[in-house]
């Protein structure tokens, strides 16, 4: 199939920064039903590629075409309100010269994001900002769409509603984002900036790793034939970064055991508080907290933040907080680390707790401080890691830095740099509790996948308020759900577990309903092995699976092409819906498949 007509384009563009080029020569075009995803280490230069097809900066060499009347709307990660007294006034700034009256447009889009048009944009939060930024990039109707990082600040439904206004979008798409459900649900096509140059491939970003697999191995086997230098450099970038995303099949086992020991403990009640009221003596208890209520009183009246929550979080637990912005997923927080006291009900705290803390802000790194003085701010060369010595130049290539920059300065380090080097920083220190707020933010998915082993190896507790569904699925044990009007509950297992368990909104449903079991699994009874039934479906699964992901292959492949929403509007939502049938179904399979190998290995253990 042909590919479709260019809406913009760049062809053989170049640009250079203080003399050294950033990339060369690069081929890049968006058509109309094109959903494509730019993807790179942070400091590659997506951003400013990005910014080229937008025609906000100028190519050294290199040419930019647009078709004539073309639209093109650019989304920044960080907007200028300068000179807009209001909302509605920088929103409005997006219609195009000939629409520039049609101000209904403006008061339609901010209404369907809930932005207050006669805000002051100088005193908008993070998400207001973003919410706002995102309603001028839609209000012109545009041909192209370029969006860097659309789902910063964000909270879930606000991300879920962009979805499904992106899927039923029929320009040209390009986007930068570290949400990887966000790309897989929307990209499929992937652009790679990657050491000065742009890969293409039309696989979307579900098969990005594989992908990026496959052109490493190949470079790999280039790279031998070449000097030693070349081939140490290809060397350190395939350890460093490519074999870190082929994930560690035992971790991801013991998360599943974690989630069945929280199911457990969240529907145990009394009898699991009973069982390990002895062990709470050494330090097991980390938070109890028994019919918590807490409110406050505003210009609008009375606002419960929670009212008879109660849990129990012990040694070990990674509990997810999430909930749309201004929920009071923050004052929960407070409430559970005893920073402020509940209305009533009672917080108890474990014994000698060490908290670290990540906020949403990042505490500041000293520009002129070496990476060296980062991690070893009183001199030597040792960082002292869950109570071991670690020698400071093995301890920062887990953070994905090459030892060579171990005297660098930190203003040399690009963002995603700097923001690994916190990261660093912050586990380097001794802790027993861990609080992450908004993490992901503003993190490529480099670091993403750094900060996910590493949480997932870490010994003590872990309090995420996140807005990112993958790294919630991957990492937390059980979620805490902040409605609003003071409806809190906690569910086993991740995101989709929650979405899965969440009782139906109906006033008899809410009364009966209680939270169920993630995996819906039962502890493993003492056999020698599988029963037969499971051991037959642990054969057949991975000939399912592979059925299952030729289909969605197919199914994808079928919804590139441009002209089917115009040709058959029917087919086009049924093929839509389809494909999203069979990613659950290969999702659901991949899960059952773990848990079945999962306790294959544990009951051929124990026969041992």
């Amino acid at each position: 199939m042909a590919p479709p007509t260019p809406i913009t384009a760049l062809q053989g563009v170049s640009v250079t920064f203080g003399g050294r080029p950033l990339f060369e020569s690069i081929d890049l075009s968006l058509g109309r039903g094109d959903r494509a995803c730019l993807v790179g280490r942070n400091g590659s230069g997506k951003s400013t590629l990005m910014k080229l097809v937008a025609g906000i900066i100028q190519p050294d060499g290199g040419e930019r075409f647009v078709q004539p009347g073309a639209r093109i709307a650019y989304l920044p990660q960080e907007p200028d309100f300068t000179g807009m007294k209001t909302v509605h006034d920088y929103v409005a700034a997006g219609l195009p010269e000939d629409e520039s009256d049609e101000l209904h447009k403006v008061d339609a889009v901010l209404d369907r994001l809930q932005v207050p048009g006669h805000l002051d944009p100088a005193t908008l939060s993070g998400g207001e900002a973003r919410r706002t930024a995102l309603a001028r990039t839609l209000v012109g109707n545009p041909d192209v769409m370029l969006l860097d990082e659309p789902t910063n600040h964000l909270d879930l439904p606000t991300i879920e509603w962009l979805e499904g206004e992106l899927l039923s979008y029929r320009g040209g798409l390009l986007l930068i984002s570290h949400d990887r459900a966000f790309l897989n649900r929307l990209a499929r096509r992937t652009l790679w900036l990657d050491r000065g140059t742009v890969r293409a491939t039309d696989r979307g970003f579900t098969e990005f790793e594989a992908w990026q697999a496959e052109v490493f191995e190949s470079e790999e086997i280039a790279a031998q034939k070449l000097d030693r230098k070349i081939a140490g450099e290809m060397k350190w970038l395939r350890e460093g970064i490519s074999a870190r995303r082929t994930r560690n099949m035992g971790r991801v086992r013991a998360l599943q055991q974690l989630r069945r020991d929280r199911s457990e403990n969240i529907k145990g009640g009394q009898q699991a508080k009973l069982a390990v009221a002895e062990a709470e003596r050494g330090g097991r208890l980390v938070i109890e907290a028994e019919h918590i209520a807490k409110g406050f009183d505003t210009a609008d009246g009375r606002k419960t933040v929670v009212k008879d929550f109660s849990t129990r979080i012990l040694r070990g637990d990674r509990i997810g907080l999430i909930g749309p912005n201004g929920a009071g997923k923050s004052t929960l927080l407070k409430i559970l680390t005893g920073q402020i006291q509940p209305d009533s009900g009672t917080v108890k705290l474990g014994t000698n707790l060490e908290t670290a803390y990540f906020d949403q802000k990042r505490e500041g790194l000293d520009p002129e401080d070496t990476i060296r003085q980062v991690l070893c701010p009183f001199g030597g060369d040792s960082v002292m890691v869950n109570g071991s010595p670690r020698h400071v130049a093995g301890y920062m290539k887990d953070f994905l830095f090459d030892t060579r920059q171990l005297d660098s300065p930190v203003k040399s380090l690009s963002g995603g740099e700097r923001n690994r080097l916190l990261l660093a920083r912050l586990f380097a220190r001794p802790s027993n509790l861990m609080i992450l707020d908004e993490p992901t933010n503003d993190l490529d998915i480099d670091t993403l996948d750094l900060l996910e082993e590493v949480l997932g190896d870490y010994q003590g507790t872990l309090l995420l308020v996140s807005h990112d569904r993958d790294f919630l699925d991957r990492l937390v044990t059980a979620t805490i759900a902040v409605e609003g009007d003071g409806v809190v509950a906690e569910y086993a297992g991740g995101y989709s577990d929650y979405l899965v368990q969440r009782p139906d909104k109906g006033p008899a449903a809410q009364a009966a309903a209680k939270p169920k079991p993630a995996a819906q699994a039962a502890a493993p009874k003492p056999r020698g092995k599988l029963s037969y039934k499971d051991q037959r479906e642990l054969d057949e699964l991975p000939g399912r699976m592979d059925k299952l992901t030729a289909e969605v292959a197919k199914l994808e492949k079928d919804l590139t092409d441009p002209n089917l929403f115009t040709r058959d509007p029917a087919k086009f939502q049924k093929t839509t819906e389809l494909l999203q049938t069979r990613q659950n179904d290969l999702a659901a399979a991949e899960e059952r498949w773990l848990e079945l190998e999962a306790l294959r290995e544990e009951l051929e253990g124990g026969r041992g």
